[in-house]
């Protein structure tokens, strides 16, 4: 784990960011700015990674998936973020422990809660359900979590929007921190907060109503997070 590492990657990424994109960044104010916490954001992009760091005040810690961790240069550049894998199809022990170990520490582990990236309409942020992983962890580890939404960032999937064109609207934003006193209240809040966070954000964005996620897809959904995690 090096922050020296992870510094140099946010500098040397700015300025592609900076000369394609015009993003918004929404109540930035809202992270602490000292102490552990969970940040839990949507996924709707791969690009939501950089998009975070860029605006985040804070050094994030993310959880990934140990498919990822598979090839050794991506391993390598991870781990050298702080980034740590953690086994999806199991309860993963040693994950957990890293987890609480980086938060007793003071730093912010980020977690997206969808495990995956989901297209917009089975997405947390149109109403499925949020795994209670993450109101778990937080609880355990005596810490808030702050919820995030990005939207608009999978427009660098195509090479055309890294050109020095200022082309790209991405934003993201930032919820209040949520206390989590009891896990169950905990999910709901933090579900609540994607939902409104995400509207507040198109909204400002000036893209529009989102339809919410299909009453067929909440049910599989539901039905196919294991209840231990």
């Amino acid at each position: 784990m090096g922050d020296t590492f992870y510094n140099v990657i946010v500098f040397f990424f700015r300025f592609p960011f900076w000369v394609s994109s015009r993003p918004v960044h929404l109540h930035v104010d809202r992270i602490p700015r000292e102490g552990p916490f969970v940040l839990a954001s949507s996924h709707l992009s791969p690009y939501d990674v950089p998009a975070l760091m860029r605006s985040s005040t804070r050094h994030l810690d993310f959880v990934s998936t140990t498919e990822i961790f598979q090839n050794r240069f991506i391993a390598w550049f991870y781990g050298n973020m702080g980034t740590f894998p953690i086994d999806r199809s199991r309860r993963d022990a040693k994950a957990v422990r890293v987890i609480l170990d980086r938060l007793a520490r003071g730093r912010v582990v980020a977690i997206f809660p969808e495990s995956r990236i989901r297209p917009e309409s089975e997405s947390v942020v149109c109403g499925a359900r949020v795994r209670p992983t993450v109101a778990r962890l937080a609880k355990l580890a005596n810490v808030p979590i702050v919820p995030a939404a990005v939207w608009g960032a999978s427009a660098y999937s195509r090479l055309i929007n890294w050109l020095p064109l200022r082309r790209v609207r991405y934003g993201v934003i930032y919820g209040e921190p949520i206390v989590v006193e009891d896990e169950a209240e905990g999910e709901r809040e933090l579900a609540e907060a994607f939902q409104r966070l995400y509207a507040e954000l198109r909204e400002r964005m000036g893209a529009g109503d989102v339809a919410p996620v299909s009453a067929d897809f909440r049910a599989v959904y539901s039905e196919n997070i294991p209840s231990s995690r």
